[in-house]
């Protein structure tokens, strides 16, 4: 059930998740700005509260460069917006229950938890394009460091 991993110039694969209230978020409506799409395995954990918290303090920084911020997690809508409410989270989160968004992107798969092989979401950012084209894929991040590594491969 693992997909293919994207590179820089893939089309970044559409979609239209539910964010933390339910409402529809599509990548597609964002086109003509740049966003950063990133993947978690789940909100209220220490190492994907670390990441949430540092992209919601770099959000004035991203904004001002037109990016945008989507994080994707299978967790459900409730509890994205507890984890929203929680950790004052400055951009949507979105709900990918079936895992479908997670696999189009590669993001979900055989990964190493404890010296054992399992099934799971692996941590992942993406840049995706103003044109809807990949131009960053980064795969297995670490939480801590990761925006400011990010940030710095952007130039900001």
């Amino acid at each position: 059930m693992s997909g293919e991993r994207l590179v820089p110039g893939d089309e970044a694969p559409d979609f239209t998740l539910s964010d933390a209230d339910a409402n529809p978020v599509s990548l597609s409506s964002l086109r003509g700005q740049r966003v950063i799409v990133y993947f978690y395995p789940a909100a209220m954990t220490p190492g994907c509260t670390k990441q949430a918290c540092d992209f919601t303090e770099s959000m004035p920084d991203l904004e001002k460069v037109g990016l945008a911020v989507l994080g994707i997690s299978p967790d459900a809508p409730a509890k994205l917006a507890r984890f929203r409410e929680k950790e004052s989270i400055a951009f949507p989160l979105l709900s990918d229950p079936d895992k479908a968004v997670l696999s189009a992107y590669g993001a979900y798969g055989e990964k190493m938890n404890y010296g054992k092989k399992i099934m799971g979401v692996i941590r992942s950012t993406f840049v995706v394009g103003a044109d809807g084209k990949i131009e960053k894929a980064y795969y297995a991040v670490k939480a801590a460091g990761h925006v400011d590594r990010l940030k710095k491969d952007l130039g900001i």
